[in-house]
């Protein structure tokens, strides 16, 4: 009897540590899937544009295979190779964050730059793609939505890594898959709904009843500009994480005015507008990060055009 009792006195035992473990993981995960909305939110407005063109009983099956691609990026690649870089190299987080910080930033220079000059290359992008069948032509789709998804995943788990304060393995384990599961399912969720809009729009506009009629009609007009502004601030979103990326990683190495400037205009603008003050102090620090990232994105660029020209002289 007294060996059945200690058994369920470490049943219990256990059931308390797995019980503290799941809490911990619960708020660390609810903690750092804040940190990378501003990957998410560039995620849900660049994946809609993968199922333009097919017909609309393709569209949730393309969202479904590409959102199967994206947990497969993050728990069977990403996330073994967090937990092997926090064990074995961690001083190499930081650098990798900014690194991927800098990738944010020049991409959200890069459609900034759209917007002021134009897209290039339209014309060729339109010969290759009428050369290829409805089939092809969807699996090319899905296959360039899941690695591009793999960058922005790798950013997503690199930003939850760092910013997990937990440290045993298993909690950052559970944290991580509890991230790639939440973040997969919320946006590829989303997606799905913002891609189906305007078909239940329509059915509404059918019916045309009293309400239905009105909200279909919005639905079906409203959704390309919601889809362009969402494309707008999830540009906005990627040069505000990338810029803050950097300006915490910078600190980390000592380089502390970038964070001071932030704060202080933060506290600035705070103290200046005295209804909703909060909310403005994080809009002017946001904004503040936001150019930073445009401007570390246009370095970037040029960068990038510099070492390219050899390889693009070769390719003539």
């Amino acid at each position: 009897m007294s060996g059945l009792l200690a058994l369920l006195d470490d049943v219990v035992a256990l059931a308390k540590v797995a019980a503290v473990t799941l809490d911990d993981a619960v708020g660390q995960a609810a903690k750092v899937g804040t940190k990378a909305a501003g990957v998410v939110i560039d995620d849900a407005a660049v994946t809609p544009r993968y199922v333009t063109g097919f017909a609309a009983k393709r569209e949730l099956p393309i969202i479904g295979r590409i959102a199967l691609g994206s947990l497969k990026n993050k728990l069977v690649f990403l996330l073994p190779a967090a937990l092997l870089l926090s064990v074995f190299l961690p001083s190499a987080i930081t650098p990798l964050l900014m690194l991927g910080g800098l990738y944010l930033a020049y991409e959200g220079f890069e459609k900034v730059l759209h917007w002021v000059t134009g897209p290039s290359g339209t014309h060729a992008a339109v010969e290759k793609v009428a050369a290829l069948d409805d089939k092809a032509l969807e699996e090319q789709k899905i296959a360039g939505a899941i690695r591009t998804d793999f960058i922005l995943s790798a950013e997503i788990m690199a930003i939850a890594l760092a910013n997990i304060t937990v440290p045993d393995l298993v909690t950052k384990a559970i944290v991580l898959a509890a991230v790639a599961i939440l973040i997969t399912g919320a946006v590829y969720g989303a997606v799905a709904l913002i891609v189906k809009a305007d078909d239940f729009g329509v059915a509404l506009a059918r019916r045309n009843g009293f309400l239905s009629g009105p909200v279909g009609r919005a639905l079906v007009y409203g959704m390309p500009p919601f889809l362009q502004v969402l494309s707008v601030v999830g540009t906005l979103a990627m040069l505000w994480v990338g810029g803050g990326i950097l300006v915490h990683g910078l600190q980390e190495y000592g380089v502390s005015e970038p964070e001071h400037w932030l704060h202080a205009l933060s506290e600035g603008v705070g103290s200046v507008i005295p209804v909703a003050s909060g909310v403005f102090a994080w809009l002017a620090s946001a904004t503040g990060a936001a150019i930073i990232g445009l401007v570390a994105g246009a370095l970037t660029a040029i960068v990038v055009k510099i070492v390219s020209v050899p390889f693009a002289g070769s390719n003539a």
